[in-house]
């Protein structure tokens, strides 16, 4: 059977894998008596996801709403400036070179001033997750909106159709592929960009539990919010496959 072009033998190979690193993992640190603060046994991580499930539950639902609302305003950001290049060509080699170049600094560079601006609350968090995001979405979907042949687009001007109706009914469609592409890599980036934000200052989340666990040597603690760290990206990340083929159903 076929589920959305995956495969239950697809899903029972990924089964087999995390049951086969589960038993390594277990079975190895037993074996050479591998100290906790080095690597815990995965059965004690998920006793303390358990035992603590309550803070590092509100943690997530913080983590991933401030990742959420920066992925998605991050999106709307890139393929907005994409559209706007394409519509506009000569912007192109203005606004290209400073985005370039702000995204040759890494994110956490810019940690700080996000604090200073606005302040540990989600807003810095969000902010940081569009500026991951916005960069590699714009990329995508800048090459994907130019993918259209020149033929294509001419015999569309034949009939008739602006800019507006180019784009609408030749350019987005043939770049939606892309602009997925660029979607499932900035979601990763924007939720690595939040949690290295929330450890430098915030109220709550995920990176907040890590800083603080780490500061008090807690280490079981830090695996048991990177563990969970990990199943909630999964799980939006298994979201965001699930709309895209559902959408983009021709790819």
């Amino acid at each position: 059977m076929v589920a959305g072009g995956v495969t239950w033998g697809d899903r029972l190979a990924v089964a087999i894998g995390l049951a086969a690193l589960f038993l390594i993992w277990q079975g190895g640190t037993m074996l050479f008596a591998v100290p906790d603060y080095i690597l815990p046994r995965p059965l004690d991580i998920a006793a303390a996801i358990v035992e603590r499930r309550d803070p590092i539950t509100q943690a997530l639902i913080v983590t991933g709403t401030e990742t959420i609302a920066g992925f998605l305003i991050g999106a709307a950001v890139g393929v907005g400036l994409a559209v706007c290049l394409v519509l506009v060509p000569p912007l192109e080699p203005l606004l290209m070179p400073l985005a370039v170049a702000i995204n040759a600094v890494p994110s956490v560079a810019f940690v700080p001033l996000a604090l200073i601006w606005f302040g540990l609350g989600m807003g810095s968090k969000i902010a940081m997750a569009v500026l991951a995001v916005g960069f590699i979405v714009l990329l995508n979907a800048l090459s994907g909106l130019k993918k259209p042949e020149q033929g294509h687009i001419d015999l569309m001007r034949s009939f008739g159709a602006g800019r507006i109706g180019i784009l609408w009914r030749l350019r987005l469609p043939a770049a939606m592929p892309s602009i997925a592409t660029g979607l499932r890599v900035g979601l990763g980036r924007s939720t690595i960009a939040v949690i290295v934000a929330e450890m430098l200052g915030a109220y709550d989340g995920i990176g907040q539990i890590v800083y603080q666990s780490t500061a008090q040597v807690d280490y079981l603690n830090v695996w048991a919010a990177v563990l969970a760290a990990m199943l909630g990206s999964l799980a939006l990340y298994g979201c965001l496959v699930a709309i895209d083929r559902k959408l983009i159903w021709w790819r």
